[in-house]
């Protein structure tokens, strides 16, 4: 089902964020220190928290950052749990 949502990155508020059909919006907040990409934060409704949104927004945001060479630092514990999952993304890691 989540991958019927767009994610857009809205740098002016610095976050990731799908829109709800009910006007609400689920986000990954991120910050930048010495150019690694800081994800700070991951917000999905109540509602549709089991609905695999988060997931699909996290690996979003990953996939944006493998492709534009970055690296991250995941003070998310949300995120922080979804890599080590997914050990596939742990070479994002700032070391």
């Amino acid at each position: 089902m989540s991958e019927g949502y767009s994610i857009v990155n809205n740098k002016k508020l610095s976050r990731f964020e799908i829109a709800l059909e009910n006007g609400e919006f689920a986000e990954l907040q991120y910050r930048w220190l010495k150019g690694n990409m800081v994800l700070m934060h991951t917000f999905v409704p109540k509602e549709v928290r089991t609905k695999g949104i988060g997931a699909f927004l996290v690996r979003y945001v990953l996939g944006y950052v493998r492709e534009q060479g970055l690296k991250i630092m995941p003070y998310c514990p949300f995120v922080a749990k979804f890599i080590k999952e997914h050990v596939e993304y742990g070479d994002l890691v700032v070391k």
